[in-house]
Order: structure tokens, then sequence, then C-alpha cells
């Protein structure tokens, strides 16, 4: 099997079996309907294997659709000063919506921010969106942001890490259900390696590759 169920997916998945046994005997059409419910709900709590690059590079800390890449200051409530490298990878209700750790080190901050809903594919999102903030020390002592942004269907945002927990690149860290937007903001000196518009995916897809390194084996499985 090369994918499992996200936990935070198996409770729907339940609820919506139970019903569609106790319904589909008396009312076929709506039964089907909610077979097909249930199966949708198996597609989008997805969370495939992936290969992890071992080199010291940027991994993408989530799959979806890259709308942004530029200059910016970081989240205010960073309390971090200077310019920054930004991405922004939204995410629709077809894509894996489990997120993974761009880079090893340790987690210095965790902020969640209360906010409003708008779609996540717009860059007000970043500002103005309920988010959760998450600042990443590595080795090198640089920093990395990392922000789960809820969107206009995605209204519960999980995040499975603690402040000064030591992380590893291409772990697991948290799910936002239902479409959402994932912004990282990488050391200014760092060039991207995507594109506007290219497609992405988490924990495979190489966003900087910060040392020049020439060759690149995926071949740590997660």
């Amino acid at each position: 099997m090369h994918f499992r169920i996200h936990n935070e997916g198996w409770v729907f998945i339940v609820i919506s079996i139970i019903l569609t046994i106790i319904i589909f005997p008396f009312f076929n059409i709506l039964g089907f309907l909610l077979l097909i419910i249930t199966f949708c709900i198996f597609y989008f709590f997805r969370d495939p294997i992936r290969s992890i690059p071992k080199e010291d590079v940027i991994v993408s800390p989530a799959d979806g659709q890259i709308v942004f890449i530029g200059e910016s200051n970081l989240p205010e409530e960073c309390n971090i000063s200077g310019k920054y490298l930004k991405i922004s990878i939204f995410l629709d209700v077809f894509n894996v919506h489990v997120n993974r750790l761009p880079t090893s080190g340790k987690i210095k901050k965790i902020k969640y921010v209360e906010g409003k809903f708008f779609r996540a594919n717009v860059d007000k999102s970043s500002k103005e969106n309920e988010r959760n903030i998450i600042v990443i020390e590595n080795d090198s002592n640089e920093i990395f942001v990392v922000c789960q942004i809820a969107g206009l269907i995605a209204r519960r945002i999980v995040c499975d890490l603690k402040e000064n927990q030591n992380v590893i690149k291409g772990d697991r860290f948290g799910i936002i259900k239902f479409g959402s937007r994932v912004d990282i903001y990488l050391p200014s000196n760092f060039k991207p390696l995507v594109a506007y518009n290219q497609i992405v995916v988490g924990g495979e897809t190489i966003l900087a590759n910060p040392k020049n390194i020439k060759e690149i084996s995926n071949s740590i499985k997660n």
C-alpha cells in the first residue's frame, strides 16, 4: 500500500460509512450519493508515501500550485526584520492536504492567528486569513517560516508540532482541511527553483538548492 489515511479523516469516514449503511436499504439514490461522498472523503484525506531528497535542499511543504514568488517581509507575528524569499502554494480540494517540513532544524516558535476566510489563492489571505505560523531554525542558524493558511472552505488547521522540537525534513507535521494555502519564507540569498503556476509535490519538489548540489537522490521513503 503506497498511501495511508490521515488520522483527521477517520471520524468523517466512519460517520459517512454508517450513514450509507443505514440509508442505502431505504433510499437507494441517497445511499449511492453517500457512498460517493465516502470515497471522496477517503481521497481527500489520503496520505501518500513520498521520496524525500537526502541532500541539504529545501522541499515543498505542500502539494499544489505556486501562486506567488517574490521578496517579502516575514509575518509581523515572527518579530524578525529583514527581507525573505516568499513562495506561496495554493491547495485545491483535489490536492493532498497533508503538510510536510521543508527543512530539518528546531521549532523556535508557533503562533496561531485568528482571521477571516478569503479565497486562499489571493495574496491578502496571507495577512488576513486564519493561519498558523511556524518558525524553524536549521543547523546553520538560518530562519525559515511556514504558514498554514485557511481558505474559503478550509475551517480547520491542524499542527502536530511543539516549540523546541527537533524536526526532520519531509516529515508530516499537520493538515489543513478542505482547500487552503501554505506560504514558506526562505532567507533572501536563496534562489527559487520553481516557477509561477508550477505544480509542486509536498516533500519531493525542491524549492531551493542553497549549496548548488548537482545530483539529487530521492531515496528516503516517508
